[in-house]
């Protein structure tokens, strides 16, 4: 009660509730993350299903999920035992491991161990088919939003415009795909969860703080403490993994998240770079025509000022005994 009257009033902040299209956006999105997690976990019961019949594939390939090591998995619940003729269906760069497979092949794997090996396989196929439709119907639907569609060089917007050389404004999905560690279905499972409408966030801290992506202060009394702030888990994750994805290249967000890790962790260089990452997305979002423009991964060497670092080195060599002079190279 007491709270329909303080909404009454007027004191108390709208909750953020997208418009209808985006919201059937976000079911699509969130379905296709789930059945996405779904097949992870397949993958990971195979592999554990693997370990546990003496087959040490995985510690050979990188994944399971190549046409060699599928080929050698469907030999196997054929009735394939020999691990010469397993590891001679290798492909590509697989090839040169090939006593190494032979090795991880020769192992003890069962007649129920191709059962189960069975079931699974055919259950990520069902996945991977469901996954693709999923993927079609979200942007599909995600074309069909207005506010998502780009304009040509004469003008002329709708969807699948914006798209060619000399584009004016480029649709909402690819203007997030240009920053590093952010693929099509990520940027468009981003706006799912986040709108295309930035007026609902008036300043980049708000959307963060939507992700749950920025500290909060825990107070009892006169006691105060930082901790977690609860926010939208699915935006936290998939800016989570474009920074993970982002730390892998040379660009400025690459450079921030190893600068940060060498001094802060892992973890948090990965939560500062996904913040970095969706105040990006903000300024994206909220001006069409923007684009992204990568500062480079040597933006942080020309802010250093030289003269400081020099005098630090100078009191550094002091203080172990030693008499120093520089001279300005010419």
């Amino acid at each position: 009660m007491w709270l329909a009257r303080l909404t009454e009033m007027g004191l108390l902040r709208p909750s953020f509730v997208p418009p209808a299209e985006v919201r059937a956006l976000r079911e699509y999105a969130r379905a296709r993350t789930s059945l996405t997690r779904d097949r992870t976990r397949a993958w990971q019961r195979l592999e554990k299903l693997l370990e546990d019949s003496l087959v040490k594939i995985s510690a050979v390939a990188s994944t399971l999920n190549t046409k060699s090591t599928r080929a050698m998995i469907e030999a196997l619940i054929a009735g394939e035992r020999d691990p010469h003729v397993l590891a001679g269906m290798a492909l590509g760069r697989m090839k040169s491991k090939h006593h190494a497979l032979v090795a991880a092949l020769d192992g003890m794997f069962a007649e129920h161990h191709a059962h189960i090996a069975r079931i699974l396989l055919d259950q990520i196929s069902f996945l991977d088919a469901r996954i693709g439709e999923l993927t079609g119907l979200t942007e599909a639907q995600l074309a069909a939003i207005p506010a998502s569609w780009g304009v040509d060089s004469n003008g002329t917007t709708g969807p699948g415009c914006g798209t060619g050389p000399g584009a004016v404004i480029l649709p909402a999905a690819a203007r997030l795909a240009e920053i590093p560690g952010i693929s099509i279905e990520t940027a468009t499972a981003i706006i799912a969860e986040t709108g295309l409408d930035m007026g609902r966030f008036p300043t980049p801290g708000h959307l963060v703080s939507r992700a749950g992506l920025c500290p909060r202060v825990i107070q009892s009394g006169q006691r105060e403490k930082t901790g977690k702030k609860p926010g939208n888990a699915y935006l936290r994750g998939l800016t989570g993994q474009a920074a993970i994805g982002a730390a892998k290249t040379t660009t400025f967000l690459g450079e921030r998240y190893h600068r940060l890790a060498r001094r802060r962790g892992k973890a948090k260089a990965q939560v500062a770079v996904a913040r970095s990452i969706l105040v990006i997305i903000w300024f994206l979002l909220s001006d069409p025509r923007a684009r992204y423009h990568d500062l480079g991964n040597s933006w942080y060497q020309h802010k250093i000022n030289t003269d400081r670092l020099a005098r630090n080195h100078v009191r550094q060599l002091q203080a172990l005994g030693y008499d120093v002079t520089i001279n300005q190279a010419a």
